[in-house]
């Protein structure tokens, strides 16, 4: 499919990939049997769930919070998954946060 959204990670959500790869990590190092293949593959999840925003972010929910623009994309992942937190402007999605579903802020 031919993408008619411009798709920009603010500094914030690229920050915030970090920060969940790097808890990853870190939950497979304490791990009695840890599987080294999670991490990349909750990016890989997240990235291929963000290919869906530049064709057709109108099809994700509405963010509870926020200004009439902002939505959410749930990219599901094992038994929970992630939130992309965005804004639609014009022919641009403006992505501004990650969360993983069981973080406590993850609807801020």
């Amino acid at each position: 499919m031919t993408p008619k959204y411009t798709v920009t990670l603010l500094q914030e959500a690229v920050e915030d990939l970090r920060r969940l790869e790097d808890f990853s990590i870190e939950r497979e190092l304490e791990s009695e049997t840890p599987d080294w293949t999670i991490p990349q593959r909750a990016l890989d999840a997240i990235r291929e769930g963000m290919r869906l925003l530049s064709w057709s972010p109108f099809t994700c929910r509405r963010a509870e919070l926020g200004n009439g623009r902002s939505r959410e994309l749930i990219v599901p992942f094992g038994g929970t998954g992630y939130i992309v937190l965005f804004e639609i402007v014009g022919d641009n999605v403006i992505v501004g946060a990650v969360r993983h579903q069981r973080e406590e802020d993850y609807r801020h």
